[in-house]
């Protein structure tokens, strides 16, 4: 597995990560939580390096699957997790405002469930521009304690980059994006090249989407959060057909799979971008994992990016639409 280095740090994490949410709730059932640690042992054995919960997922059960699955490898991995998130106010999703000793209990209890004595990179879920320096102020404490070893915020604004980086160095933004979600390459995206700040995309498949396999008259049950998302509806994935003829037509000519493609495009874009896709069966994590190995040259690339810059993609995923499937 090729690495890249995460921030500014001496971190070297696999090129392509593993987002472990869905292994307790999000997409619909479940594994059994033995099947659950094997996957995860099994992506560090197939060369990846690079974890990530948060303490929200399946109510903090997902922080003790992976302290469990990474105990006997503990000092070979970057764990990654998140503290704190959003609720709903008058139908918006409005971070919460945490104090620095509310941070520092979620901190603490983090901790405690990953049964380890400190976090490789510690994000802020949802980011309030109310108390951003304060926040910034915090995480720098917890590094020089050694509780943190790096900083970051997911979901957050290029001012909200800028604002926090001044107060203490962020060392990775998390952020959806792929194929069918660009918006951070207007700004964040930049904003971190030009900082010196990793970007690390959730959802980088789109929730599935850009395997191909999604078809309309699909159905999803139970906490799967592809419910509440509006490019699940039927009339926009016949919509966004375009988009996954592309990645056929391309990845049949690169011998790989229409997720490799995605992936690798990705990579080929950003040298400081590490996806981490989540999957809870062992053949997707092969094939994932191992588009850190596919090869775009220029000339692809750019073939793939002019294509893409014609294609109009219907329907988005918000932290509301998925919020009010809880309600």
């Amino acid at each position: 597995m090729r690495t890249r280095r995460l921030g500014k740090t001496n971190l070297e994490v696999s090129a392509i990560g593993y987002g472990c949410m869905g292994l307790s709730h999000g997409y619909g059932a479940v594994p059994e939580r033995n099947d659950s640690i094997r996957l995860i042992r099994q992506a560090y054995e197939l060369g990846c390096n690079f974890f990530d919960t948060a303490e929200g997922y399946g109510a903090g059960d997902n922080e003790r699957i992976v302290g469990e699955a990474i105990r006997p490898i503990r000092d070979h991995v970057i764990l990654a997790t998140k503290f704190g998130g959003a609720e709903m106010v008058n139908g918006v999703m409005v971070p919460k405002v945490y104090s620095p000793r509310e941070i520092r209990s979620h901190l603490e209890a983090s901790l405690k469930r990953l049964d380890t004595d400190h976090i490789d990179l510690y994000y802020e879920h949802r980011v309030s521009s109310e108390n951003i320096e304060e926040v910034a102020y915090c995480m720098g404490e917890f590094m020089k304690e050694g509780k943190i070893l790096g900083w970051g915020q997911s979901q957050s604004t290029a001012d909200q980059i800028r604002r926090a980086h001044a107060v203490t160095p962020l060392t990775a933004i998390q952020s959806e994006y792929s194929m069918m979600e660009r918006m951070f390459e207007r700004d964040v995206i930049p904003v971190c090249g030009e900082l010196g700040i990793s970007f690390i995309p959730f959802s980088p498949l789109a929730g599935g989407f850009l395997s191909g396999k999604i078809k309309a008259g699909t159905t999803y049950t139970g906490d799967d959060v592809r419910r509440g998302i509006t490019r699940f509806k039927d009339e926009n994935i016949i919509a966004n057909q375009p988009l996954v003829d592309l990645l056929q037509e391309f990845s049949v000519l690169k011998n790989v799979t229409p997720a490799q493609l995605s992936l690798a495009w990705m990579l080929h874009k950003y040298d400081f971008l590490m996806p981490i896709p989540g999957t809870k069966k062992l053949e997707r994590l092969r094939e994932n994992l191992s588009a850190a190995d596919v090869d775009l040259t220029e000339e692809e690339f750019d073939r793939i990016e002019a294509e893409l810059a014609k294609i109009d993609i219907r329907g988005n995923r918000t932290d509301e639409d998925i919020a009010n499937l809880y309600r």
